[in-house]
């Protein structure tokens, strides 16, 4: 497995980077579509977090962690990822079969989820998507009191997500081309 190490507002030390190419690099044993991972480790007021994004087929895991010694924040981003992996694979299995699970690689048992333990989709809501600019779909969103808002961009007339941070600010998730 690749695994891009990037460090900002830190120096990544050669043992740092050994450290999490050796704990990243462990996840490639649970699906064999693991290819590449990006790493971007960040210190910021005394936090040290951890970013790890691996993309698997069509899908995306991604893990946060932070605390005050980046080799904690590292062991419990991959503890996290190793859930979400084992998680994923489990789910092909019982979609799809055994085959589809085994076809991403079967080095790890699948996780037994029962009807009761996955979660569903519970209610389902239709709504009429107008075209608006950046600014009123914040507006929209703030009078709804959502963490997210789905809209037409005016400017691109393709479909976007505005979403809330953790930090207060907003991020906006726009297609690709």
């Amino acid at each position: 497995m690749q695994v891009q190490v990037r460090g900002r507002n830190m120096e990544v030390t050669n043992a740092l980077k050994e450290y999490v190419e050796k704990r990243v690099g462990k996840l490639g044993k649970y699906l064999d579509g693991i290819t590449e991972a990006q790493v971007t480790l960040t210190v910021e007021k005394g936090s040290h977090r951890v970013e790890v994004t691996i993309p698997i087929n069509s899908m995306l895991v991604r893990g946060e962690e932070a605390t005050q010694d980046m080799y904690a924040s590292i062991d419990l981003v991959v503890d996290k990822l190793e859930k979400q992996i084992r998680k994923y694979k489990g789910k092909l299995f019982k979609r799809l079969g055994k085959a589809a699970g085994e076809a991403a690689g079967d080095a790890a048992p699948a996780v037994n989820l029962n009807q009761e333990d996955s979660p569903q989709v519970v209610r389902t809501k239709r709504f009429t998507i107008k075209p608006m600019s950046l600014d009123e779909a914040i507006l929209q969103m703030n009078l709804l009191g959502h963490s997210f808002f789905v809209f037409t961009n005016a400017e691109t007339e393709q479909v976007n997500v505005l979403y809330r941070r953790k930090d207060g600010n907003y991020g906006l998730i726009e297609p690709e081309g």
